[in-house]
Formats: C-alpha cells, sequence, structure tokens
C-alpha cells in the first residue's frame, strides 16, 4: 500500500524520501544523526529504493544499479579485448576455411575458434552486452535525473535549520543591525561572486552552475546514441566491411546490397632495381597499384535466377587511399594478385568404347553451365568444388573459395546409360585427377567415359586480380553525434560544479549552509569571500563541517 510521509512544515513526502522537499528537515533515519547530510538528489525518493518492489521495479533496480553498470561495461571491455587475441575472420578475404586459426596458432586457435571469439564483435553475447549497458545507462539516467529535477525546479528558500546546520560548509554568528538590509547587502556580495539569489525576507538560496548538474546525463544520451549506432550497424545495409576479389574484365557482386563491381582493367608499375636499395634489390615491389573501376546497381532480375539488370553509377581509378566513393559506399584498394588462376576449360566427352568425341564444350570454373547437350549424351550439373577435399569423415567439401583443385560433379545420360543417368566426377587439372583418383571415384563409367582438354589451347586463365575493401557505415555520422554529444556531458561535469548557499536570519541570529558536488575548495573561498564583503574574517577551512577537505 503507497504511503507518505508527511513532514512538520506539513509537505507530504513519498516513502523513502531523506529530506523533506520543501523544507530540508531530515526525516526518518537520517534525522536521528549529527553527520554532515546525504545531499545526492537532495534526498528525493528513487523508484529503485521502493519498499515493497514488484518484478517490474526488482528489474528496474538492478539496471539502475552504479555497480552493474560497471560490471557490465568491465566484462564488455574484457569482450573486446579476447576479440583482439587473435584476427577476427572479417580481416580476411573471403576467409571460408574454419581450420585457419588452428592451422596457423595450434591448439590455443583451435580453441579460439570453438569458442566463437573470432567473430566476436558479430556474437549474439557481445551484441546482448551492448544492449544491457544500454537499457542501464536509461534506467540509471531516468531513475535519476527525473526526481534531481523535481528537486532542484521546486528548491525551498527558507530552509530548515537542521539541514542547514548539517550541511559540510557551515557558518553561524549573531549580526548587529537590521537583517533586511544585512540580507540585502549580502545577496549584492554573492551575485559578484556570479551567484543567482533568490529571497525570501531574511532568507536566501544562492545558487549557480546549475547546469553542471546534467551533465552526466547529457553524457548518458551521447553514449545511448552511440550504442544505438552500433547496433543500427546490424540492419541489412548499414553497414559492410567485406572483402572482394575482382579478376580483370569481371563484374561481381558486392555481398549484401544491390551494387556490382566491375574490374575494367587492373594496372601495377614496379619499382625497378636503381630505385631501391642493395639489400631489396631484385625484388619485385610495387609502386603503384590501380583499378579502372565502374559501380552499378542492380535493377531488375536481383536474385539468384536470371541475368541482373545492371545501371552504371559511377566510375573511377582506384588507388591506394582514394577510393571510390558513392552514396555512403566506399571501396578501397586492398592488394593484388599477378598469379593467373584458371578461368574455364574446353574439354571434350569421349566415348572410349566407340571412340566418338563430343564437344567442345566450355566449362567455367566459377560460374559453370546448369546442363550441357554433347550429342547423344547431356551432362547435368550436380555441385561444384572450387577447392576439392575429402573431410576426415571422407565427406567432399570444400577446403577454400580458390579454384585451386576444382572438381565437377555431373549426370551423365544417353545410350547405354540407365534412363536416371550415373554420375561422373571430373577434375579438369591432371594432377587433381591422379591425387584424388578420378577414376576410382567414377568406378565403371571410367572405362566408359573419359573428359579430356585436348590441349593448352583449350585452357582459359584469368588476368590479374584486384583485391578490394568494400565499406557501407551510414550509422558513423550518429556514432559521431553521439560521441559530440557525449564530450559536452563531460565538459560540463568536468569544468563547473554546482554550489548553493542558503541563509537564513532569526532573531538576529544568522545560519548559513553550502553545498556543492565537487570542490569544496572552491566552494568555502566563496563563501568566505562573501563574508569577507561583510567586514567578517574567517578562515575558510574553519568552515568545514567534516566535508571533504580536498
Amino acid at each position: 500500500m503507497f504511503q507518505n510521509t508527511k513532514c512538520e512544515c506539513g509537505h507530504q513526502n513519498s516513502v523513502g524520501t531523506v529530506l523533506c522537499e520543501s523544507c530540508g528537515k531530515p526525516l526518518g533515519e537520517e534525522a536521528l544523526s549529527d553527520l554532515p547530510l546525504e545531499m545526492r538528489y537532495d534526498g528525493v525518493a528513487r523508484r529503485s529504493q521502493k519498499a515493497n518492489p514488484g518484478p517490474i521495479d526488482r528489474i528496474w533496480s538492478f539496471f539502475s544499479s552504479v555497480k552493474i553498470a560497471v560490471w557490465l561495461i568491465v566484462l564488455t571491455l574484457l569482450a573486446s579485448t579476447l576479440g583482439t587475441i587473435y584476427p577476427q575472420e572479417g580481416s580476411f578475404v573471403n576467409f571460408s576455411d574454419p581450420t585457419y586459426y588452428e592451422k596457423t596458432y595450434g591448439l590455443p586457435g583451435k580453441i579460439y575458434y570453438a569458442l566463437g571469439l573470432s567473430h566476436t564483435y558479430e556474437s549474439w553475447w557481445f551484441i546482448g552486452l551492448l544492449v544491457m549497458i544500454g537499457t542501464s545507462l536509461v534506467i540509471c539516467s531516468l531513475d535519476r535525473v527525473l526526481p534531481l529535477y523535481r528537486a532542484l525546479n521546486k528548491q525551498q528558500i527558507r530552509k530548515h535549520d537542521r539541514f542547514i546546520s548539517r550541511q559540510k560548509v557551515v557558518y553561524a554568528t549573531r549580526i548587529d543591525g537590521d537583517p533586511e538590509e544585512w540580507t540585502q547587502r549580502f545577496e549584492g556580495a554573492l551575485q559578484r561572486r556570479g551567484f543567482r539569489v533568490h529571497r525570501d525576507g531574511t532568507a536566501l538560496l544562492a545558487e549557480k552552475n546549475r547546469f553542471s548538474r546534467w551533465g552526466p546525463y547529457i553524457n548518458h544520451i551521447g553514449l545511448i546514441i552511440f550504442l544505438l549506432a552500433v547496433l543500427a550497424r546490424s540492419i541489412p545495409g548499414w553497414y559492410l566491411d567485406d572483402y572482394v576479389g575482382v579478376t580483370e574484365g569481371d563484374t561481381v557482386r558486392l555481398q549484401g546490397t544491390n551494387y556490382f563491381i566491375k574490374n575494367v582493367a587492373f594496372t601495377v608499375d614496379f619499382y625497378t632495381d636503381s630505385e631501391m636499395p642493395d639489400r631489396l634489390k631484385g625484388t619485385a615491389r610495387a609502386k603503384k597499384y590501380e583499378t579502372k573501376a565502374e559501380l552499378y546497381q542492380c535493377t531488375a532480375n536481383c536474385g539468384a535466377v536470371g541475368e541482373p539488370q545492371l545501371t552504371k553509377l559511377t566510375a573511377h581509378d582506384i588507388i591506394v587511399n582514394d577510393p571510390l566513393s558513392y552514396n555512403g559506399v566506399k571501396v578501397y584498394q586492398f592488394d593484388f594478385n599477378m598469379t593467373p588462376k584458371l578461368k574455364a576449360v574446353n574439354p571434350v566427352l569421349i566415348d572410349k568404347v566407340t571412340g566418338e568425341k563430343y564437344g567442345p564444350f566450355r566449362l567455367s570454373i566459377a560460374d559453370p553451365e546448369p546442363f550441357y547437350e554433347l550429342g547423344p549424351y547431356s551432362l547435368e550439373l550436380i555441385t561444384r568444388f572450387m577447392d576439392f577435399k575429402l573431410d576426415e569423415n571422407g565427406v567432399p567439401t570444400n577446403n577454400s573459395r580458390e579454384p585451386d583443385a576444382p572438381a565437377f560433379l555431373f549426370l551423365i545420360k544417353g545410350p547405354g546409360l540407365p534412363a536416371d543417368g550415373e554420375t561422373f566426377m571430373y577434375f579438369p587439372k591432371q594432377k587433381d585427377k591422379q591425387r584424388f583418383s578420378q577414376d576410382m571415384i567414377n568406378r565403371a563409367l571410367a572405362d566408359r567415359f573419359d573428359i579430356v582438354v585436348g590441349s593448352m589451347e583449350g585452357v582459359e586463365f584469368t588476368g590479374p586480380e584486384s583485391f578490394l575493401n568494400v565499406r557501407i557505415d551510414r550509422a558513423m555520422p550518429f556514432i559521431w553525434i553521439g560521441a559530440a554529444i557525449s564530450m559536452i556531458g563531460l565538459t560540463l561535469g568536468f569544468y563547473w560544479n554546482h554550489r548553493r548557499i542558503w541563509m537564513r536570519i532569526d532573531d538576529g541570529v544568522l545560519s548559513l549552509g553550502a553545498h556543492t558536488n565537487k570542490n569544496w575548495y572552491g566552494m568555502r573561498g566563496d563563501v568566505a569571500a562573501a563574508l569577507r564583503k561583510m567586514s567578517i574574517e574567517i578562515d575558510p577551512k574553519s568552515l568545514d563541517n567534516g566535508g571533504n577537505k580536498t
């Protein structure tokens, strides 16, 4: 049942209020102490301190805890550190080798990959930590800023004697003369110190730099925007940091987008021996490499079926540190490969029984046709391997995306064969035929058929390959906005401090108390300087009432 705590001044305070919201009189256990008051949020009740919390209140209390927020930040920093032990998967061009970490770093690398740390920053648990930090920031801010706003927006000028006498900076004395006139002169002295003064007869409240109290919460707003921007990178099309290899003359799709990039021409200039030091003479060192690129956007048939219809958007000669840039898409020159790779073969199908040859037909390594008609026979492509290997269970799989050991599994149909056809494995490279025992794989069918390339004229190789780094980061402007807002909040909190002075004169007795959220030395100095204007000489240190002496 909701209850209120009524102060002697007649003000109704919510349960959990430490200091009366009107006169400032200490309530509850705080009223029994003589120590300086705990002035955080001016003693206003907060939801996280509710007496009989329900399930939602418990969740609110959990996320409003500063300790919990610190632990979440520590865990996130630890996770971020673990993610930097070895390179992340995204830092490789076309990473597809699950054994890379084990082969490169041994057992620690195998454990690292097995734990999923090789893609730490895209993992659900890391994103979950960021979401929890953001939730904590929101609830921490709301739990504190709303009570603080209420307390500062409705400050009573004439505070209770116990409130004044239990501040960390206090002064009391008897004064002579007219209290109204003395209060008026003291008001002028405080105004010259930069205070904004509110009076109520012989009582006053002097305040300056209240805006600094909002610094931490402005900082929180900036951090929340920052975290939301980081999380927004998971929205499709908002973030991409990928690597793509484009052979000269080819056009490839940028993963996760409707953009295509074409390598029109690739050129590279090397240093001559006369341009290099003696220790490097005889080695090939690139001086400049450049990709003449064109960027296209798919406008129709953008799926896996059908030839995509492309519209040219822009063209640029990409060199290192001079990327192609269009509408938030940046394509950087990353690396190159001058070693030619197998692009296509033009083999023939041989019927070993009759000696007949059918073909040739063009078999592209990267983009083969699904069906080939060869005289009375047909070849239907079942699957393709770019880099064929057998795993520990003897199952065919890809070792990488590079065409180092291409292999094709066809279904042959035609005269003398079952109606459903028979499977035939074909390795374009002769060394792979022998290494993987093509005839043994094809069993009895190898005695009747073979697929061979007649000469090197039937082999096509790729030109130079340009490796490009593709980046899209539509969240980055919001990251900078969040960082800027956060810095504004930090600046407000660090370089200014909220100072308040309460004073009242009753029956010729002056009671003065002062509070600041930091820099007590400056607070005591302000009070002592204002009192000196009233011909009261006092050592600032003597104003201390058990507060921080820094």
